[in-house]
């Protein structure tokens, strides 16, 4: 018999052996991590549950879907929803386009530069959220920095009003927000082959006509994957709206604490939390499937 007659026999006797041994380290891997996730789950799972059964606790102490009737129908709850999805769309679109020109010029500077740069976008972790949110409240002050210095420059004559508003608000979020979109949208970016749009050079296309049609398409799920990142965390910021707004801007989070201590039962507070975490669990579902559908297009 000759080799080429032995090759597929031999062939399929290896692979089904591969395949075995494939489904035995996946059990083995398994195993190994099962106590982990089951120890991940429980901590994630139990005070979701407890969350979830407090909603349902009216003003007298029994079950009742009081705290979810009054979410819809009281319009100061629907305006709180309004301002936070304002503030949440308006931050990502902001970091959307501040980030990715600092993303673009990471991926094509030398790696000495890129690292550079790098660094000076995770500066900002290396200081608490307080701070940091303080340190703005400084600036934007009627007699802050940022007023003082346009006034001697002459670009306005009165101070602006920047803090304890939404402004402020949307400010100090921006830059909190950031690094969060910057940090996968430069991986994704990184991953491209510069080949392909030389060759959409070769082929004719300019510049704008290859980075529109042939790069941005490519970084479409680093983007889509940065943005959903910072939308869902904007939901849920707390302390920069509270330091920033001045009172003047109310966000889901800071209801969450006013409700705990304006009424005797923890569940409006709890069905407003469940409400954000429903809300945010559709926004990662969806950026999940839109980032596989971009995935398996590109």
């Amino acid at each position: 018999m000759s080799a080429r007659a032995l090759a597929p026999g031999l062939l399929g006797d290896n692979s089904a052996d591969l395949a075995q041994e494939r489904r035995r380290e996946n059990r083995m891997m398994l195993a190994l991590t099962l106590p982990a996730l089951i120890v991940a789950g429980v901590l994630m799972l139990v005070p979701v549950g407890w969350l979830f059964s407090l909603s349902f606790v009216g003003a007298d102490g029994g079950l009742s879907v009081e705290n979810y009737s009054r979410i819809w129908t009281d319009g100061a709850y629907v305006a709180i929803f309004v301002t936070t999805f304002k503030i949440a769309l308006l931050v990502t679109a902001l970091c959307v386009g501040l980030g990715y020109p600092v993303a673009y010029v990471m991926a094509i500077l030398p790696e000495r530069w890129s690292r550079l740069v790098m660094l000076l976008v995770l500066v900002p972790f290396w200081t608490s959220l307080l701070v940091r949110t303080y340190a703005w409240l400084v600036l934007l002050q009627r007699r802050g920095v940022v007023n003082t210095l346009l006034q001697d420059l002459g670009l306005i004559s009165k101070p602006l009003m920047l803090v304890n508003n939404m402004t402020g608000t949307v400010i100090g979020m921006v830059h909190v927000m950031l690094p969060f979109l910057i940090l996968p949208l430069f991986a994704s970016l990184r991953s491209i082959d510069c080949n392909l749009t030389r060759a959409a050079a070769n082929l004719g296309a300019g510049p704008t006509r290859a980075f529109f049609t042939v790069f941005l398409p490519l970084t479409m799920p680093g983007l889509v994957a940065g943005t959903m990142m910072v939308f869902v965390m904007c939901l849920g910021f707390y302390i920069t709206p509270a330091l920033l707004g001045g009172g003047k801007v109310n966000m889901i989070a800071q209801r969450i604490e006013q409700s705990v201590s304006l009424f005797p039962t923890w569940g409006p507070a709890a069905a407003l939390a469940v409400v954000l975490l429903v809300l945010t669990a559709g926004f990662l579902g969806a950026s999940w499937l839109i980032v596989r559908r971009l995935k398996v297009e590109v």
